[in-house]
């Protein structure tokens, strides 16, 4: 069993953080329909910002005990998670079977990322 240090935990929180506000700043104007495209899109960029403060040192840190496919596949699934609960809580949409489905799917892909290198 590997040893988990904070290099290994920091880099998947600061992920975690960076995609909440991302999918914000993507998604959460779709609340807003009525307001202005141009404000929705200054919102999102100033959403986004703290996105790329987050994203930016998750992956140069993680960097030093993750591969950049391993990094890529959290990010991934981290997104895929975030948004699913977002879709759910802050725009009232169901998830269906299908949605479960493909999620495990593309959670199953990971798996074989993160198994043992040869």
């Amino acid at each position: 069993m590997p040893f988990i240090t904070l290099a290994h935990v920091l880099p998947v929180a600061m992920l975690v953080g960076s995609n909440i506000f991302m999918t914000f700043a993507w998604y959460g104007h779709l609340s807003y329909r009525s307001t202005a495209i141009w404000l929705a899109i200054l919102a999102s960029w100033m959403i986004a910002l703290p996105e790329y403060m987050l994203a930016v040192p998750a992956n140069r840190l993680g960097s030093a005990v993750y591969s950049t496919a391993e990094l890529k596949t959290m990010q991934e699934v981290i997104t895929l998670t975030v948004f699913a609960g977002f879709s759910v809580f802050w725009l009232k949409e169901s998830l269906t079977w299908n949605h479960a489905i493909g999620f495990a799917l593309i959670a199953a892909g990971a798996f074989f990322i993160f198994q043992a290198k040869a």
